[in-house]
């Protein structure tokens, strides 16, 4: 197999990384549909089967920390392949499991596995490119990335009608082999083989001293607050448009398909515009969209108009937003380090589901049978990315 062009514009490239980073996602979205099926098939209540989901979060959780440090040390190539056979192997063992138990065990292991997509793929942009070249790239991954989440819950109920709760495995086992195919022969190596041992106390180490730098700080900061926001809109939504407002499943699933047409959006204008705005303009321009959206939605919802209408419009813009804010941040905390981009790769992405995660159960908390939780939570993730913008990232030496 040829080489892929390893340039900006290259096709190959941004779509094999923008499946990497997807994967997450995908994990998730196109397994969700089949938990009533896999309830129904062991005798399990929901509760159980539920658990399922957060093995796999845990999974995500410890991969983020562990694939960015190693591929600093053994090279991006090895350590990706690595967590692909991890990932194909749990796909497999799930579609053959014969307990709940089983089932959650192998979804850890696929956590594990397929966390070391996004956090590899961010790592090479950063081998690649760094500042505005690297933002636009992420920015052309995000539009492939935004289809995940349409496209995954579809392709899950489907399978879920032709084969079961066994077909969402299957088709993730045909993503892992069509993954290994293609970086296999084609991904060549972006960064040199470290001499440098690899042991707890040097990766511990390493994570303090990015975590001290406010180059990585400042940016990671206006990110957290939009990641913040969307992940209270994929975690909550549901509740507050189906249970709330009453929409059927099948609406909430064309809105939710809409909102994150803002994302694809944003994204496609943010590779656009960053040569031309530079980051440090996308951050301002995106960070102000988010805090008017977020105002906006909880303006509505605690002025009292109770209207899908009123959800749906602000987040999709705040999604649009966010399409500015994430890759331009991404690419301003990775920038700094080239020889541990692997290891910021792993704290950015750690951070950033461990702050999400504690939202996501905040929120179900706070759920009173309307949008007010939800839209004060958007409107406080808007305030937060508009204040770390403004406070963080106008310091000299920083975007």
């Amino acid at each position: 197999m040829r080489r892929m062009p390893l340039s900006p514009g290259s096709v190959w490239l941004t779509v094999l990384l923008g499946l990497l980073v997807a994967l997450t996602p995908l994990g998730t979205d196109s397994y969700v549909p089949t938990l009533p099926a896999i309830a129904q098939a062991f005798g399990a209540p929901v509760s159980s089967v539920q658990f399922t989901v957060t093995t796999f979060f845990f999974g995500i959780a410890a991969g983020q920390l562990v694939w960015g440090p190693l591929s600093d040390r053994f090279g991006r190539k090895p350590v990706l392949l690595c967590g692909l056979v991890l990932y194909l192997v749990s796909a497999l063992a799930c579609l053959g499991a014969d307990s709940l138990a089983a089932i959650a065990l192998w979804r850890f292991v696929q956590g594990l596995g397929m966390s070391s997509g996004p956090v590899i793929a961010r790592t090479i942009v950063r081998d690649l490119h760094s500042h505005e070249q690297a933002a636009r790239m992420l920015a052309r991954m995000m539009v492939v990335f935004g289809i995940v989440p349409i496209a995954a819950p579809l392709l899950g109920a489907q399978l879920l009608v032709w084969w079961g709760w066994q077909g969402s495995f299957g088709l993730l086992a045909v993503v892992a082999l069509a993954l290994l195919a293609s970086v296999g022969p084609g991904l060549p190596e972006t960064a040199p083989r470290s001499n440098g041992a690899v042991s707890p106390a040097r990766i511990v180490m390493t994570f303090a001293q990015i975590l001290r730098d406010p180059r990585f700080v400042a940016p990671f900061c206006v990110m957290l607050g939009v990641q913040l926001g969307i992940f209270a809109f994929v975690t909550n939504s549901a509740f507050v448009l189906v249970e709330a407002l009453g929409l059927s499943a099948r609406e909430y699933s064309f809105l939710f398909a809409t909102v994150m047409i803002g994302q694809i959006a944003g994204a496609w204008f943010t590779s656009r515009m960053v040569m031309r705005l530079g980051m440090a303009g996308m951050l301002r321009f995106g960070t102000r969209l988010a805090f008017a959206s977020g105002a906006v939605a909880a303006g509505l919802a605690w002025g009292g108009v109770d209207h899908w209408l009123a959800i749906v419009l602000p987040f999709m813009v705040f999604m649009f937003a966010a399409s500015c804010v994430m890759p331009n941040a991404t690419a301003a905390a990775l920038s700094p380090f080239p020889g541990n981009a692997g290891t910021a790769s792993s704290v950015l992405g750690a951070c950033a589901f461990v702050f999400g995660a504690t939202v996501s159960m905040a929120l179900g908390a706070l759920y009173d049978g309307s949008a007010r939780p939800l839209t004060g939570a958007l409107a406080l993730a808007g305030l937060w990315s508009l204040v770390a913008e403004r406070l963080l990232m106008r310091r000299p030496g920083l975007a």
